[in-house]
């Protein structure tokens, strides 16, 4: 599977990013038994990044009650992994909001954190119901799984104060959705058609999530964001590049293959 024609998007992420996904762990990623953890971690990263952007959205920019609608919006979602509740099918329909979202009154941040932040959750919405479609299809069944280092070995870097706080965990948010866009076009040549052509989907919409993470750090932040880009790129580097114990979607060499 040609990947050319991608390369507008491709280049950015790959220049974005400190260093390129180790072979080993594409080694990896290529066995047939590796398939159902890769999807099941896939599944539950969209989640996070739904809630992630959630997050970000009612502590930062809006009042009580939108950000109770907001969490309404999440619910089916969660209680089907969570609490195994609900039928993935019906989701579909419940990718909507009911009610216009707005800012608090004395929200520093503005609308563009919650257009975007509102964009965003949609579409990881999106991908975790198609996510959902592939394993029904692969006959996958959901299962839970332990979250690998790689977010948790960012966030232990973010600074106790505001806005500085928000800014990295910005920051931290561009460094995932570039590395998962970088690693499905990794992955798409050495999967089926049908699991290639989704990860091709997927390149253009985590493309954009990524730069408007990094715009909305550089508008929030009283000062040049550039330091702290660098820093956070180093770091997620080095949990891409080091051995890892764990295989999963994000994680880093795996210290031992499976056979």
């Amino acid at each position: 599977m040609s990947l050319n024609k991608y390369s507008e998007l491709l280049d950015p992420i790959n220049s974005f990013l400190k260093c390129s996904t180790p072979e080993e762990w594409v080694r990896e990623a290529k066995k047939t038994q590796n398939l159902k953890v890769l999807l099941l971690d896939h599944l539950v990263c969209e989640l996070k990044a739904a809630q992630s952007a959630m997050f970000l959205i009612r502590k930062y920019a809006v009042d009580k009650e939108s950000g109770d609608a907001l969490l309404e919006w999440l619910k089916p979602f969660e209680a089907l992994i969570y609490k195994r509740e609900g039928n993935w099918r019906d989701l579909a329909a419940k990718n909507k909001l009911t009610k216009s979202i707005i800012p608090k009154s004395n929200s520093p941040y503005g609308q563009d954190l919650i257009d975007k932040m509102v964009m965003l959750i949609k579409e990881e919405l999106h991908h975790f119901y198609q996510v959902l479609e592939i394993m029904d299809e692969y006959e996958i069944e959901y299962e839970s799984i332990t979250p690998c280092r790689y977010a948790k070995g960012m966030l232990r870097h973010v600074k106790s104060y505001e806005p500085n706080a928000l800014v990295d965990k910005l920051i931290i948010g561009a460094y995932i959705e570039a590395r998962s866009c970088e690693r499905f076009a990794k992955l798409a040549p050495h999967v089926d058609k049908r699991l290639g052509d989704f990860y091709i989907s997927l390149l253009r919409s985590e493309a954009r999530h990524y730069q408007d993470y990094l715009t909305l750090a550089q508008e929030i932040a009283d000062f040049d964001i550039a330091e702290r880009v660098e820093f956070f790129g180093h770091t997620e580097a080095e949990l891409i590049s080091s051995a890892d114990e764990d295989f999963k979607f994000h994680s880093g060499i795996p210290s031992f293959a499976s056979e």
